[in-house]
């Protein structure tokens, strides 16, 4: 009896799903923002320190950008 209100739940997810496609795409850079920020503050947790963290932070990021432009 429990999942008898499974189905009404995936047929709303699908009509959501619907409604959400023309936005996706600002969605997802806001949710990569979140995770890059996340991320620079458990790596670096001196803020503004332009030590060995900040330079590796920063490599990485410039590498990952440059793969990712270059292989599409």
């Amino acid at each position: 009896l429990s999942g008898a209100v499974e189905p009404v739940g995936a047929l709303f997810t699908i009509w959501a799903a619907g409604l959400v496609v023309p936005a996706l795409p600002y969605l997802l850079s806001f949710a990569a923002g979140a995770m890059l920020y996340v991320v620079a503050a458990e790596l670096l947790p001196t803020r503004g320190d332009s030590g060995p963290g900040a330079l590796a932070f920063a490599a990485g990021f410039t590498v990952m950008m440059i793969l990712d432009v270059a292989l599409g």
